[in-house]
């Protein structure tokens, strides 16, 4: 095993000692960006179907996670996650019990951006811990200690780029890298490897996926800002990303690219990860851009992604903080930088109802469980809404405590639990039911 140098170092704390079921994974478990299947559903249930004044009962708070917008990972007895302290951005591991910490490793320097500190969620899987940092630099870490296993960078191995239009700003490296049958999965960006796959043990290139030529005019070259997802449409295993000139879907055995839609691009920021069901594919952009409806065929000619209908952005556009598939309809947060509650006819891409205005501000991040969506919004107010097509159904709201910055890490449900990263700070609640009587 290759020992970390000074720039990747883990720092243990005695919690590291205790190794015993640490990555052992359950029903209970969210392991990664948007949940056990990167959809943003957890698959929890009997949870309380309804918030009493000033939210559900606060279980713990920790502090110490550093500046960022990273989501978590909760596998095992864990909570990880990311972000920048005084000399540099970390990956972090947390206790599940109390939020106390565990290891924490160097993986780059810290981005000291108005909106600065760490985007990417962190990947469990088995023994492994897999992170991304802003500059590029991927890393494998022993889940028990922090250890580095291997590492690599999107830009110096593979002349990884990020979408950038003249005048406009990058946001760094965004994404949260996926691991799939032995494969981590993550998006240079540059036109010889916009999506590569990394050996999961050893961090070897196994395949580098090229840019197509012909992606069409819409945005600009470049990795985007949204994290791949696993698709079978026409019975063969492949990854959905959105990068800066459209969705692709690349053959998860040799880097193959099948098919790319480059309608739902834009030249500023392709954020919202797309969804996928059967041989479909859902995928939505902000800054105006709009929404499609894709359905993914192979034949004699090859294969195509055949738009089904396109929303403009007037209609239909999720800028970030992503969407949920519920059986024949599709919950978001449309508007530019609005996130007003909407749900969506899959089929036809009429609405159900919204989009609706409620008290909370600006986009909002969301995820799904038990039948109810919630809705993180920007300015630190959350919102449970009923995932019915029937109509627009609040169920309760409060208000995340010391909310300085955009609040735009994303929740997360686990073991009826709601866990909410707030910059430095954690902030747990317990979403079951009170006890009767």
């Amino acid at each position: 095993m290759r020992k970390p140098n000074s720039f990747y170092r883990p720092t243990l704390s005695l919690g590291a000692v205790l190794l015993a079921g640490a990555t052992a994974l359950s029903a209970a478990d969210w392991p990664q960006w948007r949940g056990p299947a990167r959809d943003g559903k957890s698959p929890e249930t009997g949870l309380a179907a309804t918030w009493p004044e000033g939210g559900p009962p606060l279980v713990f708070r920790a502090s110490g996670l550093g500046r960022g917008y990273s989501s978590l990972a909760v596998a095992g007895d864990r909570i990880y996650t990311m972000g920048d302290l005084e000399d540099g951005q970390y990956a972090l591991a947390l206790s599940r019990v109390d939020g106390s910490s565990v290891w924490k490793t160097r993986i780059g320097p810290a981005w000291s951006d108005r909106y600065g500190g760490s985007r990417a969620t962190p990947t469990v899987d088995g023994d492994r811990v897999f992170v991304l940092g802003t500059e590029g630099h991927v890393a494998a870490l022993d889940a028990a200690t922090g250890e580095v296993v291997w590492r690599r960078s999107l830009v110096e191995d593979f002349g990884g780029k990020l979408m950038q239009a003249m005048g406009t700003t990058d946001w760094r490296y965004s994404e949260s890298p996926l691991v799939d049958q032995g494969r981590v999965v993550v998006t240079p960006g540059s036109e010889e490897a916009v999506v590569v796959a990394l050996d999961r043990a050893t961090g070897e290139t196994l395949w580098r996926a090229a840019l197509p030529a012909d992606m069409g005019p819409e945005g600009v070259p470049g990795a985007g800002y949204s994290s791949a997802v696993v698709s079978e449409a026409g019975g063969v295993r492949q990854y959905v990303q959105l990068v800066g000139k459209g969705v692709l879907g690349i053959e998860a055995a040799t880097g193959k690219v099948l098919w790319h839609y480059n309608r739902v691009a834009n030249e500023i920021a392709n954020i919202p990860t797309p969804l996928v069901r059967g041989d479909q594919v859902f995928v939505s952009s902000g800054y105006g851009t709009g929404a499609a409806l894709l359905e993914i065929e192979s034949g004699d000619g090859g294969w195509t992604a055949r738009e089904v209908y396109f929303l403009p952005g007037n209609e239909l556009q999720n800028h970030h903080g992503g969407m949920v598939w519920v059986d024949d309809h599709v919950y978001t947060g449309t508007g530019h930088n609005k996130g007003l509650p909407v749900a969506v006819e899959v089929a036809t891409g009429k609405t159900a109802w919204g989009p609706e205005r409620n008290d909370g501000r600006d986009s909002a991040a969301i995820a799904l469980a038990d039948g109810r969506l919630y809705f993180r919004y920007q300015n630190g107010l959350m919102i449970l809404i009923e995932a019915t097509p029937e109509a627009y159904r609040e169920h309760g709201s409060f208000e995340i405590p010391e909310v300085r910055d955009p609040s735009w890490s994303h929740p997360v449900i686990a073991d009826g639990r709601l866990y909410l990263r707030e910059q430095d700070h954690l902030f747990v609640y317990d979403l079951t039911p009170p006890a009767a009587g």
